[in-house]
């Protein structure tokens, strides 16, 4: 499927026609899992915020509030019918379920963590809100880890275009956090996965 309709250009253009309507929107479709770059939206607001063309509170309340509420949406996607999906994918993978429950109960023990910082990591953006109600986290928690997490974030990526873009191309700007997010993931997916490939490791040479 071709993606050429969220380019940059298009993102602007959007914004230039919507306003703000155009940033909650993009936001919150992104955080509902269909593929909008919200981080490219988000810097799109900052900047043109920036430039006197939208007003900077706005932009802020309209990023921070789109997260929210898709970080919500996604939270009870995950409780209602996430686990049942989970197994069925991990069968997919031929991943046991006892697996996919240690991986959650993991998972639970940091859920807080994961929904706060996680706003701030390809993908897992996405999917953390997801994972925590799949990972049966209770909703006051998550509420409040959420909301607090889609603020952080927005006002990190708003401020930083709003300042940063007087001095730095936007295309550029862009590009930096998109990398920076990615290579976080990667970071973070090396954390988590080789201590546990590790453990994987040792425990098969003991029962061996």
């Amino acid at each position: 499927m071709s993606l050429d309709f969220i380019s940059l250009e298009n993102i602007q253009e959007l914004s230039h026609n919507y306003g703000y309507w155009a940033i909650f929107v993009g936001i919150l479709l992104e955080n509902l899992g269909i593929p909008i770059p919200g981080e490219t939206v988000t810097l799109v607001g900052g900047f043109l915020a920036g430039s006197n063309e939208l007003n900077y509170w706005l932009v802020l309340s309209d990023a921070a509030t789109g997260a929210a509420i898709g970080g919500t949406i996604g939270y009870w996607i995950g409780k209602v019918g996430g686990w049942v999906l989970l197994v069925r994918i991990s069968r997919i993978f031929r991943i046991t379920e006892d697996k996919i429950l240690s991986i959650k109960d993991k998972f639970s023990e940091n859920a807080g963590k994961a929904v706060f910082f996680g706003r701030f990591f390809a993908l897992l953006r996405i999917f953390a809100a997801p994972l925590a109600g799949i990972a049966e986290m209770p909703f006051w928690k998550f509420f409040i880890y959420n909301l607090a997490g889609a603020a952080t974030w927005s006002l990190t990526m708003v401020t930083l275009a709003f300042f940063a873009g007087k001095l730095i191309p936007l295309e550029q700007l862009v590009q930096w956090v998109s990398e920076f997010a990615f290579l976080a993931l990667f970071v973070l997916a090396a954390v988590v996965f080789i201590p546990m490939w590790l453990e994987s490791r040792h425990t098969q040479k003991i029962n061996n």
